[in-house]
């Protein structure tokens, strides 16, 4: 938040004014003719657009008001401990930049914090949704703060249920948090630093682990019911070890594709990095790995729409572990061109550039919006790159996860939330 916030947001016309009798009379003459309610609402205030939604947690900030900075006003000059929030509103809650935004939301969009531990950052990455169980799994931080994992001790893979979260939300009059309990999965030593993960294919847990000391860095698919069995798919590229893995996606092909980057070195866990940092595709079926994308200064989330023609990678360069941060370094999303054959990733461009912290998971929706944890929040864009809107936590939020049409689980270290709204994200489970 700014040392000076901006005023508060004004209204764009009272109720008595002349400007607002005849959008009156517009909404009279577009209902008359049957006009959808989101053209009614395009042309409301930003408190008129809050009641539309019918959630006390919407919050509209017109980018017009801020284009220019008045000079009493103080610039932002740190985008890792200063948030935009103009409005001086509470978290969490939903900042819409974009009208747009609403097709996300829906008319009754909510936040709710439904887990937590103030001590320890449980829930960092790797999130999956079960929707046989209606569960979703993530991992604890590897090697950061609150993370209680270093070279010498593992992070952990929970879970929690979200049919037990849905009962006890339904319980809740006029609040917006409950505390549901997450158990832990007891995995195999051949699992080390969970950083990423996605599926389920065929049943199975598909996660990505940076590795620990001399334990490679590998790709397993993990049994979730009892034993809790894994079973390691790569862990070299051609005799090598890769630095530390980071994030992974399956492709509609099946194949799947992965980012290698260096932070168990930069979080004092892995020894020197020896390749660069690279996203690489993976053919289980062949056993073939090869890179498909360089030139990057830490990649680290990923996602595909969902023909697979489009790729998305976020370059969180202006975070470092130990080195600390570098805001003069990427913390972008950049779009890729999917090769139909190869599958190199060609037709480099910025998606988006993060104004908070830098964009970590990525999660695509079925109308092609991009969504991404960042230093605030989530953030989310339309395939144009146009920020249209953040759930706005005022934490950092390092993955997402949709669990089903309409829920987000948003992972953000010692708390987890679900956003109840509109969109629905792509398959994650490979081709059907």
């Amino acid at each position: 938040m700014s040392k000076e916030p901006l005023p508060e947001q004004k209204s764009q016309g009272s109720p008595t004014s002349s400007s607002t009798m005849s959008k009156l009379r517009l909404f009279a003459i577009l209902a008359s003719v049957g006009v959808c309610q989101w053209a009614i609402v395009r042309a409301r205030t930003g408190r008129d657009l809050a009641i539309e939604l019918q959630s006390p947690q919407a919050i509209f900030v017109d980018p017009r008001q801020f284009a220019v900075f008045n000079n009493h006003i103080t610039f932002r000059d740190d985008a890792f401990g200063t948030f935009f929030n103009p409005t001086n509103s509470t978290p969490p809650f939903f900042q819409i930049f974009d009208q747009s935004f609403l097709n996300v939301l829906g008319v009754t969009p909510a936040i709710y914090e439904i887990s937590s531990n103030d001590t320890f950052a449980f829930a960092h990455e790797a999130p999956i949704y079960v929707s046989d169980t209606d569960t979703v799994y993530f991992a604890s931080n590897d090697g950061g703060a609150l993370g209680m994992s270093d070279l010498d001790h593992n992070n952990q893979v929970g879970f929690i249920s979200i049919k037990d979260t849905e009962a006890k939300i339904s319980s809740l009059n006029g609040t917006f948090s409950v505390n549901v309990p997450v158990s832990v999965l007891d995995l195999p030593d051949s699992v080390q630093m969970t950083n990423g993960g996605t599926g389920p294919i065929n049943s199975s847990l598909l996660l990505i682990n940076s590795g620990r000391g001399p334990r490679p860095p590998n790709i397993v698919r993990v049994n979730p019911s009892s034993p809790e069995n894994a079973t390691v798919l790569l862990d070299n590229y051609y005799g090598r070890q890769f630095n530390s893995l980071n994030d992974i996606k399956v492709h509609p092909s099946g194949k799947l594709f992965f980012t290698d980057v260096v932070y168990g070195f930069l979080n004092h866990f892995r020894p020197q990095p020896l390749m660069p940092s690279q996203v690489y595709r993976f053919d289980t079926a062949t056993g073939a790995v090869r890179v498909v994308a360089d030139g990057f200064d830490k990649p680290n989330g990923i996602a595909f729409t969902a023909d697979g023609k489009t790729a998305y990678i976020a370059d969180t360069g202006a975070t470092s572990g130990f080195l600390g941060m570098n805001q003069t370094v990427p913390a972008t999303i950049y779009a890729f061109d999917v090769d139909p054959k190869s599958h190199a990733f060609k037709n480099r461009r910025v998606l988006a550039y993060v104004d908070t912290g830098v964009a970590d998971g990525i999660q695509v929706d079925t109308t092609g919006n991009i969504y991404a944890g960042c230093g605030d929040g989530v953030h989310v864009w339309n395939d144009q790159g146009d920020l249209l809107g953040k759930f706005f936590l005022g934490t950092t939020s390092a993955n997402l996860v949709f669990a089903g049409k309409g829920r987000l689980i948003i992972l953000a270290e010692t708390k987890v939330f679900l956003a109840k709204i509109a969109a629905e994200g792509v398959s994650l489970t490979g081709p059907h």
